[in-house]
Protein backbone atom coordinates (compact mmCIF):
# COMPACT_ATOMS: atom_id res chain seq x y z
CA UNK A 1 0.00 0.00 0.00
CA UNK A 2 2.65 2.11 0.84
CA UNK A 3 4.43 1.70 -2.69
CA UNK A 4 1.53 2.19 -4.56
CA UNK A 5 0.84 5.87 -2.34
CA UNK A 6 4.25 6.73 -3.37
CA UNK A 7 3.79 5.63 -7.11
CA UNK A 8 0.67 7.59 -7.18
CA UNK A 9 2.42 11.04 -5.60
CA UNK A 10 5.68 10.53 -7.90
CA UNK A 11 3.36 10.31 -10.95
CA UNK A 12 0.56 13.09 -9.68
CA UNK A 13 3.90 15.38 -8.95
CA UNK A 14 5.16 14.66 -12.54
CA UNK A 15 2.28 16.03 -14.01
CA UNK A 16 1.84 19.25 -11.84
CA UNK A 17 5.27 20.09 -13.11
CA UNK A 18 4.58 19.51 -16.53
CA UNK A 19 1.14 21.45 -16.14
CA UNK A 20 3.62 24.18 -15.08
CA UNK A 21 5.82 23.89 -17.43
CA UNK A 22 3.21 24.23 -20.32
CA UNK A 23 1.00 27.48 -18.55
CA UNK A 24 4.76 29.17 -18.32
CA UNK A 25 5.20 28.60 -22.02
CA UNK A 26 4.19 31.44 -23.82
CA UNK A 27 1.03 31.44 -26.01
CA UNK A 28 1.78 31.73 -29.89
CA UNK A 29 -0.53 35.15 -31.30
CA UNK A 30 -1.76 34.96 -34.21
CA UNK A 31 0.12 37.12 -36.06
CA UNK A 32 2.76 34.03 -35.31
CA UNK A 33 0.29 31.44 -36.33
CA UNK A 34 -0.43 32.80 -39.47
CA UNK A 35 3.18 33.54 -40.18
CA UNK A 36 3.86 29.94 -39.60
CA UNK A 37 1.51 28.05 -42.09
CA UNK A 38 2.20 30.80 -44.57
CA UNK A 39 5.87 30.24 -44.24
CA UNK A 40 5.99 26.32 -44.92
CA UNK A 41 3.12 26.78 -47.81
CA UNK A 42 5.78 29.56 -49.41
CA UNK A 43 8.49 27.27 -48.99
CA UNK A 44 6.83 24.29 -50.18
CA UNK A 45 5.67 26.10 -53.52
CA UNK A 46 9.85 27.36 -53.53
CA UNK A 47 11.83 24.10 -53.05
CA UNK A 48 9.37 22.50 -55.62
CA UNK A 49 10.55 25.15 -58.27
CA UNK A 50 14.09 24.20 -57.70
CA UNK A 51 14.84 27.16 -54.79
CA UNK A 52 16.99 26.28 -51.96
CA UNK A 53 19.18 28.29 -49.49
CA UNK A 54 22.72 28.47 -49.23
CA UNK A 55 24.52 26.13 -47.08
CA UNK A 56 24.97 27.54 -43.15
CA UNK A 57 21.89 30.13 -43.25
CA UNK A 58 18.33 29.83 -42.03
CA UNK A 59 16.30 26.76 -43.12
CA UNK A 60 14.15 27.94 -45.47
CA UNK A 61 10.93 27.54 -43.26
CA UNK A 62 12.75 29.95 -40.50
CA UNK A 63 14.06 32.68 -42.59
CA UNK A 64 10.10 32.81 -44.38
CA UNK A 65 8.65 32.71 -41.05
CA UNK A 66 10.44 35.69 -40.04
CA UNK A 67 9.33 37.46 -43.23
CA UNK A 68 5.77 37.11 -42.71
CA UNK A 69 6.11 37.89 -38.70
CA UNK A 70 7.67 41.21 -40.24
CA UNK A 71 4.90 41.83 -42.71
CA UNK A 72 2.35 41.09 -40.01
CA UNK A 73 3.54 43.72 -37.75
CA UNK A 74 1.83 46.93 -37.22
CA UNK A 75 1.75 49.40 -34.60
CA UNK A 76 -0.98 51.19 -32.89
CA UNK A 77 -2.17 53.26 -35.19
CA UNK A 78 -2.53 50.46 -37.70
CA UNK A 79 0.30 51.80 -39.94
CA UNK A 80 2.96 49.14 -41.21
CA UNK A 81 5.90 48.86 -39.16
CA UNK A 82 8.49 47.68 -42.16
CA UNK A 83 8.51 48.77 -45.51
CA UNK A 84 9.50 45.77 -47.65
CA UNK A 85 10.98 45.43 -51.19
CA UNK A 86 11.88 42.10 -53.16
CA UNK A 87 15.08 41.99 -55.14
CA UNK A 88 15.62 39.32 -58.23
CA UNK A 89 18.88 38.78 -60.47
CA UNK A 90 20.33 36.27 -62.75
CA UNK A 91 24.53 36.21 -62.80
CA UNK A 92 27.17 33.72 -63.17
CA UNK A 93 27.96 33.57 -59.56
CA UNK A 94 26.46 33.81 -56.06
CA UNK A 95 27.87 36.74 -55.84
CA UNK A 96 27.23 38.80 -58.33
CA UNK A 97 23.44 37.95 -58.61
CA UNK A 98 23.77 39.32 -54.42
CA UNK A 99 24.79 42.75 -55.45
CA UNK A 100 22.01 43.43 -58.10
CA UNK A 101 19.35 41.78 -56.36
CA UNK A 102 20.24 43.90 -52.78
CA UNK A 103 20.94 47.31 -55.17
CA UNK A 104 17.19 46.57 -57.08
CA UNK A 105 15.79 45.94 -53.54
CA UNK A 106 16.59 49.10 -52.36
CA UNK A 107 16.11 50.95 -55.45
CA UNK A 108 12.11 49.67 -55.28
CA UNK A 109 12.24 50.67 -51.39
CA UNK A 110 14.09 54.10 -52.30
CA UNK A 111 10.92 54.68 -54.62
CA UNK A 112 8.02 53.12 -51.85
CA UNK A 113 9.72 56.03 -49.79
CA UNK A 114 10.06 58.42 -52.31
CA UNK A 115 6.12 58.42 -53.03
CA UNK A 116 5.00 58.28 -49.41
CA UNK A 117 6.95 61.23 -48.56
CA UNK A 118 5.41 62.91 -51.53
CA UNK A 119 1.92 62.31 -50.42
CA UNK A 120 2.67 63.96 -47.31
CA UNK A 121 4.31 67.01 -48.96
CA UNK A 122 1.76 67.52 -51.74
CA UNK A 123 -0.80 67.54 -48.44
CA UNK A 124 1.08 70.38 -46.62
CA UNK A 125 2.40 72.26 -49.49
CA UNK A 126 -0.63 74.11 -49.73
CA UNK A 127 -0.65 74.89 -46.26
CA UNK A 128 2.46 76.78 -46.47
CA UNK A 129 1.35 79.42 -48.11
CA UNK A 130 4.37 78.82 -50.74
CA UNK A 131 5.18 80.80 -54.03
CA UNK A 132 4.11 78.97 -57.31
CA UNK A 133 7.63 79.07 -57.94
CA UNK A 134 8.25 77.30 -54.63
CA UNK A 135 5.62 74.97 -54.82
CA UNK A 136 7.27 73.94 -58.43
CA UNK A 137 11.03 73.57 -56.86
CA UNK A 138 9.80 72.04 -53.99
CA UNK A 139 7.70 69.25 -56.57
CA UNK A 140 11.31 69.27 -58.69
CA UNK A 141 13.20 67.93 -55.85
CA UNK A 142 11.22 65.31 -54.23
CA UNK A 143 10.51 63.58 -57.62
CA UNK A 144 14.39 63.08 -58.56
CA UNK A 145 14.90 62.24 -54.77
CA UNK A 146 14.86 58.49 -55.08
CA UNK A 147 18.67 57.63 -55.60
CA UNK A 148 18.98 60.11 -52.98
CA UNK A 149 16.99 58.16 -50.85
CA UNK A 150 18.68 55.23 -51.52
CA UNK A 151 21.69 56.81 -50.50
CA UNK A 152 20.77 56.99 -46.98
CA UNK A 153 19.51 54.08 -46.31
CA UNK A 154 21.94 51.75 -43.88
CA UNK A 155 23.10 48.22 -43.99
CA UNK A 156 20.34 46.47 -44.65
CA UNK A 157 20.84 42.48 -44.73
CA UNK A 158 18.00 40.36 -46.13
CA UNK A 159 15.22 38.70 -44.82
CA UNK A 160 15.37 35.87 -46.58
CA UNK A 161 17.36 34.90 -49.66
CA UNK A 162 17.26 31.10 -51.78
CA UNK A 163 18.97 30.78 -55.00
CA UNK A 164 18.21 28.25 -57.76
CA UNK A 165 20.47 27.36 -60.98
CA UNK A 166 19.69 28.71 -64.74
CA UNK A 167 20.93 27.02 -66.96
CA UNK A 168 24.31 25.65 -67.14
CA UNK A 169 26.05 28.38 -66.11
CA UNK A 170 24.16 31.21 -64.00
CA UNK A 171 22.47 31.29 -60.48
CA UNK A 172 19.32 33.32 -59.90
CA UNK A 173 18.51 34.90 -56.42
CA UNK A 174 15.47 36.14 -54.71
CA UNK A 175 15.50 38.39 -51.57
CA UNK A 176 13.43 40.44 -49.47
CA UNK A 177 14.51 43.21 -47.33
CA UNK A 178 12.33 45.23 -44.71
CA UNK A 179 13.14 48.83 -43.31
CA UNK A 180 11.88 50.58 -40.33
CA UNK A 181 8.71 52.58 -41.69
CA UNK A 182 9.66 55.60 -39.26
CA UNK A 183 13.11 55.64 -39.89
CA UNK A 184 12.99 55.65 -43.47
CA UNK A 185 10.39 58.14 -43.72
CA UNK A 186 12.79 60.31 -41.20
CA UNK A 187 15.79 59.95 -42.77
CA UNK A 188 14.00 60.68 -46.46
CA UNK A 189 12.55 64.19 -44.90
CA UNK A 190 16.47 64.78 -44.21
CA UNK A 191 18.05 64.22 -46.94
CA UNK A 192 15.41 66.19 -49.03
CA UNK A 193 15.48 69.24 -46.51
CA UNK A 194 19.14 69.46 -47.09
CA UNK A 195 18.33 69.54 -50.90
CA UNK A 196 15.53 72.29 -50.61
CA UNK A 197 17.81 74.27 -48.90
CA UNK A 198 20.64 73.83 -51.19
CA UNK A 199 18.51 74.47 -54.46
CA UNK A 200 15.56 76.91 -53.14
CA UNK A 201 15.47 80.29 -51.50
CA UNK A 202 12.45 78.75 -49.05
CA UNK A 203 13.38 79.74 -45.35
CA UNK A 204 14.01 76.96 -43.01
CA UNK A 205 11.11 77.61 -40.85
CA UNK A 206 8.62 76.41 -43.88
CA UNK A 207 10.91 73.83 -45.08
CA UNK A 208 10.68 71.91 -41.52
CA UNK A 209 7.09 72.66 -41.41
CA UNK A 210 6.41 71.25 -44.86
CA UNK A 211 8.37 68.62 -44.14
CA UNK A 212 6.83 68.13 -40.78
CA UNK A 213 10.93 68.06 -38.89
CA UNK A 214 10.68 69.04 -35.71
Amino acid sequence: MKKQFILLFSVLFSLGIVNMAMAQQPKLKKKDIKAMKAARKDAKKLKKAGWGVAPGSLPMEKALERSWSMLLDYDEEGKKKFLDADGNAVAESKSAADIQALELAKLNLAGQIETQVAALIEASVANQQLSREEAASVTKVVAGSKNMIKNVINEVDPVYKVYRDVGRKNVEVQLKIFYDRENAMNGAKKVIRNKLAEETNIIHEKLDNILDLK
